[in-house]
């Protein structure tokens, strides 16, 4: 068996040749990232309470936005939001990958670090496509500060996920892996559920698709009526796992689904000095539904 160092040496060597092929079309090409040693039980770790601090986790959390959702309302224009390119996005982007514990509690802030943007140049061009802000505005980073989208999920949820992620690059390119490999987008279109404002699905029908197209069932969050975020579990060593604590179930959340939801589209607000990608990240923002 190859060491782990020499595994992840393969996966940064090998993922730049696929990001050609990433920037048209995601495909389900990228490497897997090494699988992770099973830690021990968070609960036992804090005496079985709830208390939102590290000691290790159980299993990852791959939160993927619906833009038609959020888009639609978008009020301010900015070049750094996605919502304001000339073309509407018509697939599912990526909102974060993140730690969760079983019994229901989440890590965040795990450790103090300095995001460096040199480590993930190299992905750029696919993070801008897939796991663009849509959001004007600045997003809560941790200790207090304020930054980036990209700043703020690695350092709220990337850094509770060492040692299974080492730094930037692994953060985002494990959940561009995984969302290549889980397509989502992809599976819907195939099952015929496609956006339309006007058009209902039934939640039990989204998800006994993505259930069949995964093998794990995922869960919903939406937002008057229409389908805000779809989130898909994974083990540690990144096989799929059902969702069980990631949606608020009760009628008068503001996170509810009810029986039939909508995957609304939109008419991009487009500002004439706004750009086609997210060149720059300075003034990124997010409403960020786990803190």
């Amino acid at each position: 068996m190859e060491p782990r160092r020499q595994r992840r040496g393969k996966k940064r060597l090998l993922l730049p040749l696929s990001l050609l092929c990433l920037a048209v079309l995601l495909p389900s090409a990228l490497l897997p990232p090494p699988a992770s040693a099973s830690s021990p039980s968070p609960a036992a770790a804090v005496g079985g309470s709830r208390k939102r601090r590290w000691a290790g986790f159980d299993y990852y959390v791959l939160a993927l936005q619906w833009p038609g959702t959020i888009c639609r309302q978008t009020s301010n224009c900015c070049d750094t939001n996605g919502c304001c390119r000339s073309k509407p996005i018509k697939w599912f982007t990526i909102h974060g990958l993140w730690p969760q514990y079983n019994y229901g509690g989440w890590p965040s802030c795990c450790r103090p670090t300095k995001f460096n943007i040199n480590k993930i140049l190299m992905l750029m061009p696919v993070l801008e496509k897939y796991w663009p802000s849509l959001y004007c505005g600045s997003s809560s980073t941790c200790f207090g500060g304020k930054g980036p989208f990209w700043v703020h999920e690695v350092e709220t949820h990337g850094t509770c996920a060492y040692p299974e992620i080492q730094d930037e690059y692994d953060y985002f390119s494990t959940a561009l892996y995984l969302y290549s490999k889980y397509n989502v987008t992809k599976a819907l279109r195939k099952a015929h559920i496609r956006p339309a404002s006007s058009r209902k699905y039934a939640v039990g029908h989204i998800v006994a698709v993505i259930e069949y197209a995964f093998g794990a069932m995922p869960s919903l969050v939406c937002k008057n009526g229409s389908v805000q975020e779809l989130r898909l579990c994974f083990h540690k060593d990144y096989q799929p796992r059902d969702c069980t604590f990631e949606t608020d179930k009760a009628p008068n959340s503001r996170s509810y689904c009810p029986r039939y939801v909508t995957f609304p589209s939109y008419k991009p607000s487009v500002l004439a000095n706004a750009t086609e990608g997210v060149s720059d990240q300075a003034n990124n923002g997010e409403l960020h539904a786990y803190g």
